[in-house]
């Protein structure tokens, strides 16, 4: 009978010693969520590096045919109960200083396993081939590529030094900064304010979108004088790392290693300094640790903490709400529950995955699934959920689009129409089973010039974006009273409390109707008419999808660009029906506009270069032409952009030839920011009308949203025609359709000023209640927030 050491030396050809490139996986199943702390431990392939959970390893087995697993086995050790707390006072996690969740201490064991059989051989061990060891201890030393991928997430914000710290220009004007008292040079604030380390001027700091903060003098000194570097007086002690310094011409945090002598300067001990004011930084750090526990929350509700299956929270991985919360409706629907949990086993999923499932979406997706939906990972333990964390899932998704890749918070809505649209290429090779589809639908929209011809544009779209007509408020009374009540107590120098606030009620069929009434297009260029007119703009839905998304359009841009957020009450039956809005088409005795192109878009914005992005080229030492012709070859993509085409073209032999128009209305039709792309998707604007109107205005935002608004029978999705003379059925184009009566099943709600802050939350009626989804904890839902939601998911009803 053959041995289990005999058995290993038979196999050395499958172990495979890791080299510093690969990549290890020691914390978490690639298939499931298993870890080395599950009943049955953690395998490791010693030759693919992937690890497996108990019931997987043999379906790799089956797959790969490599025998040889490391297994490793954490068991808990008894932890003191009266271990001290400590504060984090760095944006990191595993660091000194960072997040610790004071998660309880583990002892791990290491054994090698061979299969099929399931033979152990203990390590360590002398007996065991040189080989498997120096393997073995390459794996337990190799930092695990979770770990890696989230360190990497955490740390890519990390501050870098300055470029302009080390040979930083002070000017010697007489100034000797005070120790304490300080106030802002051109207005009466005395905090958040900063000293600009050139001229050592003190001023206050950039006003926040809710009217806090300062008067932005700090930033308007910067562009007239150009002086790079400021520190937040207040943030400065005798541990100098601690100091908030921001670079202006950076635009970041940065680190300035000459910051004593710089401070010196100005006759300031840092030595003697306390700590007054927190950094940008600890304002981030005390906004993820110290919720706004609201409504949204149902923070003082007795809420039952609920387990089993479809009742599995995520973990936070930091400023990941908002994938968690998205993801929890998600899986709520049947079109994600069955593709990837109720007709796909995670065996199946493996099956057909690539050599590496943790790169492959329908196989994490199927991960994540499992996870949620089975309940294995949802069991009482010591009265709270432990939750999964879904770190592979994240980083596959992610893997596309910078945005997610970070740790920062983001928008939502965003995320849910790129999931969508990376679960269809997932799909692509099987459309039948596209769970995306499901959530398709097609709008159309209606022009009428004043020569009375019209045309029809349609479009696919995965949810819908609604205003909210403040005007259409339903407490107008109680909203009056409060105005007057404030400017009372503003009067009288007191401020209004939680309690006394009135929002706006708006109802939701209010919304839907701002959708379809009628809009007037100024500046409509007619190719009938060859000249400028005002259209009238209405818009319908050609196919009603299965599940119908409504996304609240509660970030606003007011005057001057700056968002804003409305503070609002959205009324939500739990019942709507939405047939009145179904597109009718082109009808008898219309007539439709003539399909001419013209070019007059580009003539109406020749290329012209940004002169702030000159300017500060300029200031550095280049030529000013050369600096121009920089801005308009990157699309005035902004100063970085601008510098390194300078420096890869400098010796070019037409460096000094005037810019042609034609030539640079060719560059700027092929290069588009996507940083500019992006705020205008914010805006509420479609992503590739986005790109067309940057292409068309030359890569100017303020001009790009006047020419969509000048140009709104461009049609943005290739998926349908820009102009029809009839409207084709659904089934036609692909899409589901039926009738337009639909129950709301989840919501989405946000906290905080901005979608790039504060904290998503989901609500789910399953099992005819409703359920709260906070992160890693799931409760039963005593009060669902269903008019503060930011995403409304209703599902149609049939018959």
């Amino acid at each position: 009978m053959v041995t289990p050491m005999e058995l290993l030396r038979s196999n050395l050809s499958r172990v495979r010693i890791p080299e510093p490139t690969n990549r290890i996986y020691k914390q978490e199943c690639c298939i499931s969520f298993d870890t080395p702390r599950s009943e049955s431990g953690l395998f490791i392939d010693m030759n693919s590096f992937l690890a497996f959970g108990k019931d997987s390893v043999d379906w790799n087995y089956e797959k790969t045919g490599n025998p040889i697993y490391l297994h490793l086995k954490q068991t808990k050790k008894p932890v003191s109960e009266d271990r001290p707390l400590k504060k984090p006072t760095l944006m990191a996690i595993g660091f000194e200083g960072g997040f610790n969740n004071h998660e309880p201490e583990y002892e791990e064991s290491h054994s090698i396993i061979i299969l099929p059989e399931f033979l152990s051989l203990p390590f360590p061990s002398v007996e065991l081939p040189e080989k498997v060891r120096l393997s073995v201890d390459a794996i337990l030393m190799a930092e695990g590529a979770e770990r890696k991928e989230q360190v990497v997430s955490w740390t890519a914000d990390n501050k870098q030094v300055s470029a302009y710290a080390m040979n930083l220009q002070q000017i010697d004007n007489g100034v000797i900064v005070p120790p304490s008292r300080w106030k802002c040079c051109k207005c009466d604030k005395t905090d958040n304010l900063w000293l600009n380390l050139t001229d050592g001027m003190i001023l206050c700091g950039r006003k926040n979108w809710d009217g806090s903060g300062g008067n932005n003098h700090a930033v308007e000194h910067y562009k007239e004088t150009k002086y790079p570097l400021a520190v937040k007086l207040g943030t400065i002690t005798a541990d100098l790392e601690g100091a908030d310094v921001f670079s202006y011409l950076e635009d970041e945090s940065v680190v300035d290693p000459l910051l004593a002598q710089h401070l010196a300067f100005f006759g300031i001990d840092f030595s003697s300094l306390q700590k007054t004011e927190m950094t940008t930084a600890e304002k981030e750090l005390d906004q993820n640790t110290n919720f706004d526990w609201n409504r949204i929350q149902e923070s003082g509700e007795e809420v039952e903490p609920l387990f089993g299956p479809g009742y599995t929270g995520l973990i936070n991985l930091g400023n990941s709400c908002y994938l968690a919360a998205t993801m929890q409706v998600i899986f709520s629907t049947d079109s994600f529950s069955s593709r990837y949990y109720k007709k796909q086993s995670l065996k199946q999923a493996f099956e057909n995955a690539p050599a590496d499932p943790t790169v492959d979406l329908n196989t994490q997706l199927t991960k994540l699934g499992h996870g949620l939906l089975s309940g294995k990972y949802s069991v009482p333990e010591q009265e709270k959920q432990e939750g999964i964390p879904p770190r592979m899932f994240k980083a596959v998704i992610a893997a596309s689009h910078p945005e997610f890749s970070s740790m920062r918070q983001q928008d939502s809505s965003e995320f849910f129409l790129h999931l969508l649209d990376q679960v269809e290429r997932a799909n692509a090779e099987k459309p039948e089973l596209d769970p995306s589809r499901s959530f398709k639908f097609g709008i159309e929209e209606r022009l009428q010039c004043s020569s009375g011809k019209v045309s029809y544009n349609r479009r696919v779209d995965c949810h819908l974006s609604l205003t909210i007509p403040l005007h259409e408020a339903i407490n107008k009374e109680q909203l009056e009273a409060f105005q007057r009540l404030k400017a009372e107590k503003s009067l009288e120098g007191k401020e209004i409390s939680s309690e006394e606030i009135v929002r706006p009620r708006v109802p939701l069929e209010a919304c839907l109707a701002s959708f379809s009434a009628p809009e007037e297009i100024h500046d409509f260029y007619s190719v009938a008419l060859n000249a400028k007119t005002t259209a009238i703009k209405t818009a319908g839905l050609i196919s009603f999808p299965d599940y119908l998304v409504l996304h609240m359009k509660k970030f606003v841009m007011e005057s001057g660009w700056v968002p804003k957020k409305l503070d609002v009450y959205i009324d939500v039956p739990d019942v709507i029906d939405i047939s009145h809005m179904r597109s009718k088409g082109l009808q008898p005795g219309e007539e439709l506009l003539p399909q001419t192109v013209t070019g007059s878009e580009l003539e109406a914005s020749k290329p012209s270069a940004n002169e702030d992005i000159v300017s500060q080229l300029a200031d550095m030492g280049f030529n000013y032409f050369h600096c121009q012709k920089a801005a308009i070859n990157t699309s005035n993509a902004g100063v970085e952009e601008a510098m390194n085409w300078l420096l890869s073209h400098m010796n070019d032999p037409d460096i000094d030839d005037p810019v042609s128009q034609e030539a640079t209305a060719e560059v700027l039709l092929s290069f588009v920011d996507q940083s500019k792309v992006d705020t205008l998707v914010s805006f509420g604007f479609e992503e590739e009308i986005a790109q067309k109107a940057l292409k068309a205005s030359g890569g100017d935002i303020e001009k790009a949203t006047d020419w969509i608004f000048n140009h709104p029978q461009v049609s943005a999705s290739p998926d349908m025609d820009a102009t029809s003379s009839s409207v084709q059925s659904a089934t036609d184009e692909g899409l589901p359709d039926g009738g337009g009566r639909y129950k709301l099943i989840g919501l989405v709600s946000h906290i905080g000023t901005s979608t790039q802050c504060g904290h998503y939350v989901a609500h789910v009626y399953k099992d005819r209640r409703w359920v709260i989804f906070n992160d890693n904890k799931v409760g039963a839902s005593v009060n669902p927030p269903k008019d503060m939601g930011y995403l409304y998911f209703f599902e149609r009803l049939n018959g």
